[in-house]
Protein backbone atom coordinates (compact mmCIF):
# COMPACT_ATOMS: atom_id res chain seq x y z
CA UNK A 1 0.00 0.00 0.00
CA UNK A 2 1.19 3.36 -0.97
CA UNK A 3 0.33 5.48 1.13
CA UNK A 4 0.42 9.55 0.31
CA UNK A 5 2.20 11.30 2.93
CA UNK A 6 0.95 15.21 1.70
CA UNK A 7 -2.32 13.73 1.53
CA UNK A 8 -2.30 12.67 5.33
CA UNK A 9 -1.02 15.66 6.35
CA UNK A 10 -3.98 17.35 4.69
CA UNK A 11 -6.69 15.55 6.50
CA UNK A 12 -4.93 16.31 9.68
CA UNK A 13 -5.30 19.55 9.24
CA UNK A 14 -8.70 19.39 8.15
CA UNK A 15 -9.70 17.43 11.17
CA UNK A 16 -10.34 19.54 13.83
CA UNK A 17 -8.14 19.54 17.12
CA UNK A 18 -4.56 19.76 17.28
CA UNK A 19 -2.26 16.86 16.46
CA UNK A 20 -1.26 16.88 20.03
CA UNK A 21 -4.62 16.11 21.50
CA UNK A 22 -5.23 13.49 18.35
CA UNK A 23 -1.92 11.90 19.76
CA UNK A 24 -2.75 11.53 22.79
CA UNK A 25 -6.16 10.66 22.67
CA UNK A 26 -4.98 7.49 20.15
CA UNK A 27 -1.99 6.70 22.40
CA UNK A 28 -4.97 5.93 24.87
CA UNK A 29 -5.87 9.67 27.05
CA UNK A 30 -3.90 10.85 29.82
CA UNK A 31 -1.21 9.28 31.91
CA UNK A 32 -1.78 8.97 35.66
CA UNK A 33 0.30 11.73 37.54
CA UNK A 34 2.81 11.32 40.65
CA UNK A 35 2.13 8.64 43.20
CA UNK A 36 4.87 7.19 45.36
CA UNK A 37 7.45 5.43 43.94
CA UNK A 38 8.74 3.03 46.61
CA UNK A 39 11.83 3.31 45.23
CA UNK A 40 14.31 -0.06 46.65
CA UNK A 41 17.89 -0.31 46.17
CA UNK A 42 18.88 -3.82 45.72
CA UNK A 43 22.65 -4.33 45.20
CA UNK A 44 25.50 -1.80 44.31
CA UNK A 45 28.87 -2.49 42.96
CA UNK A 46 32.01 -0.25 42.30
CA UNK A 47 33.51 -0.30 39.14
CA UNK A 48 36.64 1.88 37.63
CA UNK A 49 35.36 5.34 37.80
CA UNK A 50 31.76 5.04 38.70
CA UNK A 51 29.02 2.70 40.64
CA UNK A 52 26.13 0.19 39.41
CA UNK A 53 23.22 0.13 41.73
CA UNK A 54 20.33 -2.06 41.11
CA UNK A 55 17.27 0.11 41.84
CA UNK A 56 13.31 -0.75 41.09
CA UNK A 57 10.55 1.54 41.61
CA UNK A 58 6.73 1.39 41.32
CA UNK A 59 5.10 2.38 37.91
CA UNK A 60 1.49 1.64 38.67
CA UNK A 61 -0.07 -0.35 41.09
CA UNK A 62 2.01 -3.82 41.59
CA UNK A 63 4.09 -3.12 38.54
CA UNK A 64 7.55 -2.31 38.93
CA UNK A 65 11.13 -0.93 36.63
CA UNK A 66 13.91 -2.58 37.56
CA UNK A 67 16.85 -0.35 36.71
CA UNK A 68 20.72 -0.16 36.87
CA UNK A 69 22.09 3.64 37.87
CA UNK A 70 25.51 4.58 37.15
CA UNK A 71 26.96 6.58 39.13
CA UNK A 72 30.47 8.18 38.42
CA UNK A 73 32.87 8.46 41.22
CA UNK A 74 33.24 12.37 42.39
CA UNK A 75 29.64 12.65 41.75
CA UNK A 76 27.70 12.78 45.01
CA UNK A 77 24.87 14.84 46.81
CA UNK A 78 27.12 17.97 47.47
CA UNK A 79 28.61 18.03 44.00
CA UNK A 80 25.15 16.67 41.29
CA UNK A 81 25.57 15.93 37.71
CA UNK A 82 23.54 16.14 34.80
CA UNK A 83 21.67 12.93 34.87
CA UNK A 84 21.22 10.82 31.29
CA UNK A 85 18.47 8.07 31.09
CA UNK A 86 18.58 5.38 28.00
CA UNK A 87 16.25 3.09 26.91
CA UNK A 88 17.60 -0.11 25.60
CA UNK A 89 17.43 -1.24 21.83
CA UNK A 90 15.05 -4.31 20.99
CA UNK A 91 17.19 -6.44 18.41
CA UNK A 92 14.97 -9.38 19.27
CA UNK A 93 16.95 -10.24 22.12
CA UNK A 94 14.23 -9.94 25.45
CA UNK A 95 16.44 -11.89 27.67
CA UNK A 96 18.86 -8.00 27.31
CA UNK A 97 17.31 -5.12 28.40
CA UNK A 98 19.04 -2.61 30.81
CA UNK A 99 22.30 -5.15 31.17
CA UNK A 100 23.36 -3.94 27.59
CA UNK A 101 23.78 0.07 28.45
CA UNK A 102 24.58 -0.51 31.56
CA UNK A 103 27.74 -2.94 30.29
CA UNK A 104 27.32 -5.87 31.23
CA UNK A 105 26.17 -8.10 28.85
CA UNK A 106 25.37 -7.63 25.71
CA UNK A 107 27.26 -5.97 22.24
CA UNK A 108 29.75 -3.68 23.56
CA UNK A 109 28.97 -0.82 20.82
CA UNK A 110 25.94 -0.53 23.29
CA UNK A 111 27.75 0.15 26.33
CA UNK A 112 26.52 3.32 25.93
CA UNK A 113 25.42 3.99 30.03
CA UNK A 114 29.06 3.59 30.66
CA UNK A 115 30.15 5.38 28.41
CA UNK A 116 28.54 8.52 29.69
CA UNK A 117 29.11 7.93 33.21
CA UNK A 118 32.51 7.92 32.39
CA UNK A 119 31.98 11.36 30.83
CA UNK A 120 30.64 12.44 34.32
CA UNK A 121 26.83 11.88 33.40
CA UNK A 122 24.72 10.24 36.15
CA UNK A 123 22.59 7.25 33.52
CA UNK A 124 19.73 5.25 34.57
CA UNK A 125 18.96 2.31 32.45
CA UNK A 126 15.68 0.63 33.50
CA UNK A 127 14.14 -2.53 31.85
CA UNK A 128 11.37 -1.88 29.14
CA UNK A 129 8.08 -3.85 29.56
CA UNK A 130 8.90 -7.45 28.34
CA UNK A 131 12.63 -7.28 28.15
CA UNK A 132 15.34 -9.26 30.86
CA UNK A 133 13.23 -8.74 34.33
CA UNK A 134 9.93 -8.17 33.02
CA UNK A 135 9.21 -10.85 30.89
CA UNK A 136 6.56 -12.97 31.45
CA UNK A 137 6.39 -13.68 35.27
CA UNK A 138 4.00 -17.01 34.75
CA UNK A 139 6.53 -18.29 32.59
CA UNK A 140 4.20 -19.20 30.15
CA UNK A 141 5.01 -17.10 26.93
CA UNK A 142 8.50 -16.98 25.76
CA UNK A 143 10.12 -13.48 24.02
CA UNK A 144 8.38 -12.08 21.19
CA UNK A 145 5.07 -14.06 22.26
CA UNK A 146 4.75 -11.85 25.25
CA UNK A 147 5.40 -9.30 23.59
CA UNK A 148 2.48 -9.44 21.26
CA UNK A 149 0.44 -10.58 23.68
CA UNK A 150 0.98 -7.27 25.97
CA UNK A 151 0.64 -5.35 22.97
CA UNK A 152 -2.83 -7.14 21.98
CA UNK A 153 -3.59 -6.78 25.92
CA UNK A 154 -3.00 -3.30 26.16
CA UNK A 155 -4.91 -2.54 22.89
CA UNK A 156 -7.89 -3.75 24.24
CA UNK A 157 -7.94 -2.15 27.09
CA UNK A 158 -7.83 1.15 25.14
CA UNK A 159 -3.88 2.46 25.79
CA UNK A 160 -1.16 0.84 23.45
CA UNK A 161 2.32 -0.56 24.05
CA UNK A 162 3.55 3.16 23.32
CA UNK A 163 1.31 4.43 25.91
CA UNK A 164 2.97 1.89 28.41
CA UNK A 165 5.99 2.79 27.26
CA UNK A 166 5.57 6.38 28.03
CA UNK A 167 4.64 5.84 30.89
CA UNK A 168 6.94 3.75 32.29
CA UNK A 169 9.12 6.36 30.96
CA UNK A 170 8.12 9.83 32.51
CA UNK A 171 7.80 7.15 35.83
CA UNK A 172 11.74 6.66 35.51
CA UNK A 173 12.42 10.63 34.99
CA UNK A 174 10.35 11.27 38.12
CA UNK A 175 12.88 8.64 39.66
CA UNK A 176 15.74 9.80 38.56
CA UNK A 177 15.16 13.47 39.39
CA UNK A 178 14.80 12.64 43.06
CA UNK A 179 18.08 11.15 42.97
CA UNK A 180 20.25 13.61 45.37
CA UNK A 181 23.34 13.08 43.14
CA UNK A 182 21.50 14.58 40.02
CA UNK A 183 20.63 17.68 38.61
CA UNK A 184 17.25 17.62 37.92
CA UNK A 185 17.14 21.12 35.77
CA UNK A 186 19.58 19.39 33.79
CA UNK A 187 18.61 15.71 31.96
CA UNK A 188 18.39 14.20 28.96
CA UNK A 189 17.48 10.34 27.09
CA UNK A 190 19.27 8.64 24.59
CA UNK A 191 18.03 5.70 22.50
CA UNK A 192 19.38 3.01 20.09
CA UNK A 193 16.71 1.31 17.81
CA UNK A 194 13.49 0.96 19.82
CA UNK A 195 15.45 3.46 22.10
CA UNK A 196 15.26 5.67 19.58
CA UNK A 197 11.49 4.94 19.08
CA UNK A 198 10.95 5.45 22.90
CA UNK A 199 12.96 8.65 22.84
CA UNK A 200 10.69 10.36 20.23
CA UNK A 201 7.92 9.13 21.37
CA UNK A 202 8.06 10.09 25.33
CA UNK A 203 9.78 13.86 24.41
CA UNK A 204 6.23 15.43 23.49
CA UNK A 205 5.13 13.91 27.28
CA UNK A 206 8.05 15.13 29.63
CA UNK A 207 9.36 18.25 29.43
CA UNK A 208 11.74 17.96 32.28
CA UNK A 209 13.90 16.17 29.34
CA UNK A 210 16.48 19.14 27.66
CA UNK A 211 18.23 17.10 25.84
CA UNK A 212 16.74 13.89 23.37
CA UNK A 213 19.16 11.89 21.15
CA UNK A 214 17.69 9.08 18.68
CA UNK A 215 20.29 6.53 17.15
CA UNK A 216 18.61 4.79 13.78
CA UNK A 217 15.12 4.43 14.40
CA UNK A 218 12.76 7.22 12.21
CA UNK A 219 10.38 4.44 10.51
CA UNK A 220 7.92 6.50 9.10
CA UNK A 221 4.51 4.95 8.41
CA UNK A 222 4.75 5.59 4.72
CA UNK A 223 8.18 3.65 4.83
CA UNK A 224 6.86 0.96 7.25
CA UNK A 225 3.66 0.10 4.48
CA UNK A 226 5.72 0.73 1.12
CA UNK A 227 8.73 -1.92 2.09
CA UNK A 228 6.38 -3.70 4.50
CA UNK A 229 8.59 -3.86 7.93
CA UNK A 230 7.24 -5.62 10.78
CA UNK A 231 8.51 -2.96 13.71
CA UNK A 232 9.06 -3.23 17.25
CA UNK A 233 5.05 -2.28 18.30
CA UNK A 234 6.16 0.93 20.12
CA UNK A 235 5.86 2.25 16.79
CA UNK A 236 2.13 1.48 15.95
CA UNK A 237 -0.58 3.55 17.53
CA UNK A 238 -3.76 2.81 16.66
CA UNK A 239 -5.47 5.75 14.49
CA UNK A 240 -2.86 8.01 14.28
CA UNK A 241 -1.82 7.88 10.84
CA UNK A 242 -5.51 9.66 9.83
CA UNK A 243 -3.98 12.85 11.54
CA UNK A 244 -0.23 12.37 10.93
CA UNK A 245 2.76 10.34 10.87
CA UNK A 246 5.76 9.61 13.22
CA UNK A 247 8.09 12.90 12.48
CA UNK A 248 4.98 14.91 13.19
CA UNK A 249 5.41 13.49 16.67
CA UNK A 250 9.03 14.45 17.04
CA UNK A 251 8.18 17.53 15.95
CA UNK A 252 6.11 18.23 18.97
CA UNK A 253 9.33 17.94 21.66
CA UNK A 254 10.07 21.78 19.92
CA UNK A 255 11.78 23.43 21.16
CA UNK A 256 13.95 21.47 23.30
CA UNK A 257 16.89 19.98 22.18
CA UNK A 258 16.41 17.15 19.80
CA UNK A 259 19.10 15.35 17.69
CA UNK A 260 18.53 12.10 15.40
CA UNK A 261 21.07 9.52 13.76
CA UNK A 262 20.54 7.80 10.73
CA UNK A 263 22.32 5.21 8.31
CA UNK A 264 21.90 5.55 5.07
CA UNK A 265 21.32 1.88 4.62
CA UNK A 266 19.24 0.75 7.52
CA UNK A 267 16.28 -0.89 6.19
CA UNK A 268 14.36 -0.21 9.48
CA UNK A 269 14.16 3.24 8.45
CA UNK A 270 13.87 3.95 4.83
CA UNK A 271 16.46 6.94 4.25
CA UNK A 272 13.51 8.56 1.79
CA UNK A 273 10.98 8.67 3.83
CA UNK A 274 13.32 9.79 6.89
CA UNK A 275 15.25 12.53 5.37
CA UNK A 276 12.05 13.88 4.35
CA UNK A 277 10.61 13.23 8.27
CA UNK A 278 13.64 15.17 9.32
CA UNK A 279 13.31 18.17 7.16
CA UNK A 280 9.25 18.29 8.56
CA UNK A 281 10.86 17.86 12.22
CA UNK A 282 12.87 20.72 11.12
CA UNK A 283 10.20 23.10 9.82
CA UNK A 284 8.78 22.56 13.27
CA UNK A 285 11.53 24.03 14.75
CA UNK A 286 12.07 26.75 12.55
CA UNK A 287 8.47 27.52 13.65
CA UNK A 288 9.22 27.39 17.32
CA UNK A 289 11.96 29.44 16.84
CA UNK A 290 14.70 27.23 17.42
CA UNK A 291 15.84 25.59 14.82
CA UNK A 292 19.43 25.33 16.30
CA UNK A 293 17.70 22.75 18.83
CA UNK A 294 16.92 20.51 16.05
CA UNK A 295 19.96 18.44 14.36
CA UNK A 296 19.90 15.15 12.35
CA UNK A 297 23.68 13.25 10.81
CA UNK A 298 22.87 10.80 8.42
CA UNK A 299 25.99 8.29 7.76
CA UNK A 300 26.80 7.38 4.29
CA UNK A 301 27.10 3.57 3.57
CA UNK A 302 26.00 2.64 7.07
CA UNK A 303 23.08 0.26 8.63
CA UNK A 304 21.34 -0.05 12.20
CA UNK A 305 24.30 0.64 14.22
CA UNK A 306 26.19 3.16 16.23
CA UNK A 307 29.23 4.72 14.89
CA UNK A 308 31.95 6.41 16.16
CA UNK A 309 30.59 9.18 14.52
CA UNK A 310 27.42 8.58 15.37
CA UNK A 311 28.55 9.04 18.79
CA UNK A 312 30.38 12.18 18.47
CA UNK A 313 26.96 13.81 17.88
CA UNK A 314 25.35 12.17 20.89
CA UNK A 315 28.37 13.74 22.90
CA UNK A 316 28.32 17.01 21.65
CA UNK A 317 23.96 16.87 21.80
CA UNK A 318 24.77 16.45 25.61
CA UNK A 319 27.36 18.52 26.39
CA UNK A 320 26.11 21.51 24.59
CA UNK A 321 22.50 21.12 26.48
CA UNK A 322 23.01 19.90 29.44
CA UNK A 323 26.70 20.73 30.76
CA UNK A 324 26.52 24.62 29.04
Amino acid sequence: MNVNTSASHAAAASSGGSFRDHLRRCLGGPWPEGGDLKPRVAKTEQKDGYRLEWVDYEVEPDDRVPAIVIVPDGVTDASPAPAVAIWHQHNGEWHLGKSEPAGLAGNPMHHTGVALAKLGYVVICPDALCFEERQDPRGKLKGGNFERFEFLRLTVGGTCMAWKNILDMRRTIDYLATRAEVNADRLGCYGHSMGSTHTWLVGPWEPRLKALVGNCCLPTYAAIERTEILHCFPNFIPGIHAHGDTPDIAALIAPRALHLNLGETDGGSPIDEARAGCERIAEAYRAAGASENFTYFIEPDTGHVLTDTMWKHVQATFDKHLRA
